[in-house]
């Protein structure tokens, strides 16, 4: 048996294909048992750091969540502590005015509602012990306000406006168990006179943080504060206490590290937020990361063996089936009888199988490159690379000399909606459904013509073909073309279709009337075929001229006043059409109505999206590309009356300040305007449009309350409060009183007090 078995090896290894086999089966058997081998010991450190970076980013996103929650919350904080009533509650003898806690409820309520982040908000007084909240109201003292043993937390703060902390809620509160909480000063004239309390949906605010989708992969994810509590941890892997304080203080302030919890190797990533100062550990067990790395190298151990089983088999059948032909051929050159591995003619089935598969190659390869070369002569005239007659000439004999002598026609299909079309389809179809477009398209023109069909790139190709009949049954076979590419792919193309050519050299002319007549798709709308016979493409252009109205544009944008943009848009498009512009001049045009609406910004963002407009400009129907527009118009007005508007309310907010804190002072319009720093007529037109009132009457309105309240509350002589409330006069008060109060000061605090009375007794 040994000696059958050496005799037929030998056998084979006299063969130059078997020992080729037998040498390449042996040779990868060995090269994949190599490689199992030597995966396991390579694959941790490629597997650390492979991990390390989407472990650092997850981290690195839930981080940068949660920092823009909180200053989000911050933000509303600090509105609160600027609020005038809230002020006013802060510093007023009366805190429990009615008007005053309304108001603060009112604003509070409105701050929650705007923020999906927002559960509650505590404002408290430090000198007097009272809080104002959402949702438990008004509370005098801390006895009657259950959720109150936070307030030593104004003790943390020293230097710090604000900070973010886990605090326990007691039980008898309407959310008891813990909180995040975000606490801020309220200052007033340089002094600490209360904290901002905001309590935080953990739900929404711990939303981004997840274990890694990874199937099989150990890990836990905790958040630590600077205290090195942990406010929140996501785990699917059980770690203790001890180990998590034991990977703190081995990162210490690195990035990345490692450390040993029962006997398994722990991968720590972490990152510290600048806003919080809270920390962000991710712990991977590495086992888990190198379990897949055993599986692996013991399936490619498997493989080796099956490749070299594979090949044995192979050197069988190759024996008994595939080389007995060449084995026949052999023994023909064969004179007589003798020992195969003394032959003369062993070279015969080497050289006879080189012959073969050369003149296979070849043959392949010319096709090959006549085809690609075909294409490319199409392709060339296209992009004006080929420019001379004698060169299309000559070309046209090397690649079309099977091509009999009739007329030649050039069409161009585009994809309808381009930009479109690649969002509908997977990029990975996209390839395919071209092929399949080009392959329709081919079948359908073969039943009449010699064509050759030609991909252009993005979303367009052409047809070169010979055709001597009338243009409508040209167009009628075009037709069929598109409605059999809508029905079977699911999307539309438009065809643009040139004149005849007699000559080879005009194709470059024929090119360029397909190119044009396509264009016309902007008025004839998706799924057109539409002939150069019918769309005057030799006629000279006619000059659009629309400055104007693209000044009009640009400023109604500017002012906020979409309806106008709209407007000026529809009128644009209404020109178009009515006077039917070249394609190529309409879509330069509309380039400059995008520049007007994005204001000419050169960001890489916009040149982007420029690039994107452009090609849904070019293969889009002329009524689509006009309710793009009218969106672009409407949301650019939206941010710059948006912007206006805000900037407007500020302004407005800061001159109301400025007469709260001067009401005592002799102050007039003039110095309300100077303290924002504007001119007395703009500071009067924006106050009367935001506002509803003048300066001077909203001036006089804040006096005559503020006198109100000095007469109802105080035994000051009318002429003191006149001087406190700012005028100089008593007579000009009197005077200004009467007309608001229809009474004298005198008459109106002695008809308060006698309402008053009944009301004490």
């Amino acid at each position: 048996m040994p000696n059958l078995f050496q005799k037929w090896f030998k056998y084979n290894l006299l063969k130059s294909q078997m020992g080729l086999i037998l040498f390449l089966t042996i040779t990868i058997f060995l090269i994949i048992l190599i490689v199992s081998i030597t995966s396991y010991i390579t694959s941790k450190s490629v597997l650390q750091e492979q991990l390390n970076d989407p472990q650092q980013q997850m981290l690195q996103i839930s981080m940068n969540f949660i920092d823009e929650v909180i200053n989000e919350s911050n933000r509303i904080a600090t509105e609160v502590a600027l609020d005038g009533h809230v002020y006013e509650f802060l510093t007023s003898n009366e805190q429990n005015s009615y008007e005053t806690i309304t108001s603060i409820y009112k604003m509070l309520s409105s701050s929650i509602n705007n923020s999906s982040n927002i559960k509650s908000i505590y404002v408290y007084d430090m000198n007097n012990g009272s809080f104002v909240t959402i949702p438990h109201g008004y509370s005098a003292t801390k006895k009657t306000f259950v959720d109150s043993e936070w307030i030593d937390v104004a003790d943390e703060l020293k230097d710090k406006m604000m900070i973010v902390k886990k605090r326990e809620v007691p039980e008898g509160a309407k959310s008891s168990g813990s909180e995040i909480t975000l606490f801020r000063k309220i200052l007033i004239h340089g002094e600490f006179k209360g904290l901002v309390a905001v309590n935080l949906k953990q739900e929404k605010l711990f939303a981004k943080i997840n274990p890694p989708q990874l199937t099989g992969l150990e890990s836990t994810r905790f958040i630590l504060d600077e205290q090195n509590e942990i406010l929140y941890s996501v785990s699917n892997y059980s770690v203790d206490q001890q180990s998590l304080e034991n990977s703190i203080t081995n990162l210490k302030k690195e990035r990345l590290g490692e450390f040993i919890f029962k006997d398994e190797t722990l991968l720590a990533s972490q990152v510290q937020s600048p806003v919080t100062g809270w920390q962000y550990v991710s712990l991977v067990t590495q086992e888990s990361i190198l379990e897949k790395s055993w599986k692996v190298g013991h399936i490619v151990f498997l493989v080796s063996f099956i490749a070299l089983f594979i090949g044995m088999i192979a050197v069988l059948y190759i024996n008994i089936k595939v080389f007995r032909p060449v084995f026949r051929m052999k023994q023909l050159f064969i004179r007589k009888e003798r020992d195969i591995s003394k032959q003369g003619l062993n070279e015969l089935e080497i050289v006879a199988g080189q012959l073969i598969h050369d003149h296979a190659h070849l043959a392949k390869t010319l096709n090959t490159i006549k085809l690609e070369a075909s294409s490319k002569f199409l392709l060339d005239i296209y992009q004006g690379e080929v420019k001379s007659s004698e060169e299309i000439k000559e070309k046209w004999n090397d690649y079309f000399r099977d091509w009999h002598n009739h007329r030649l026609v050039v069409a161009i299909i585009s994809i309808d909606n381009y930009p479109l079309w690649l969002k509908k389809f997977p990029s990975t179809d996209h390839s395919l459904l071209k092929f399949a477009l080009q392959n329709i398209i081919s079948e359908i023109l073969t039943e009449q013509f010699y064509n050759k069909c030609v991909d252009f790139g993005q979303g367009k190709m052409a047809v070169l073909f010979q055709y001597d009949g009338p243009p409508d049954n040209l167009v009628n076979s075009f037709m069929k073309a598109v409605s059999t590419t809508e029905r079977l792919l699911g999307f539309s193309v438009s065809v643009g279709i040139s004149h005849s050519k007699q000559k080879v050299e005009d194709i470059k002319e024929a090119v360029l009337e397909a190119e044009l007549a396509l264009g016309y798709r902007l008025y004839k709308g998706y799924g057109s075929v539409i002939d150069s016979h019918k769309c005057n493409v030799k006629s000279p252009h006619l000059t659009i001229k629309m400055e104007p109205m693209l000044a009009q544009l640009a400023e109604a944008i500017i002012g906020g006043d979409e309806t106008q943009g709209e407007k000026i848009v529809e009128e644009m498009i209404q020109e178009f059409r009515n006077k039917q512009y070249f394609p190529t001049s309409v879509q330069a045009k509309l380039n400059d109505i995008m520049a007007v609406i994005w204001g000419k910004k050169q960001t890489e963002i916009q040149a982007e999206s420029t690039r994107t407009v452009l090609d849904h400009v070019a293969t889009s129907y002329l009524d689509d590309i006009r309710a793009f527009l009218k969106e672009e118009v409407r949301q650019e007005s939206q941010k710059w009356k948006k912007q206006a508007e805000n900037k407007e309310s500020i302004l407005c907010e800061k001159m109301i300040t400025y007469m709260e804190n001067h009401l005592a002072e002799a102050i007039g319009i003039t110095e309300i305007a100077e303290s924002i720093g504007i001119s007395v007529s703009l500071a009067s037109q924006i106050f009367k449009e935001k506002m509803d009132d003048t300066i001077y009457g909203y001036l006089t309105r804040l006096r005559i309350e503020k006198a109100e309240e000095l007469l109802l509350n105080t035994d000051k002589k009318v002429g003191t409060i006149a001087f406190d409330v700012g005028y100089q006069h008593e007579n000009s008060f009197i005077r200004v009183f009467r007309k608001y109060k229809n009474t004298t000061p005198g008459k109106y605090r002695e008809m308060l007090r006698n309402k008053k009375r009944p009301l004490a007794e």
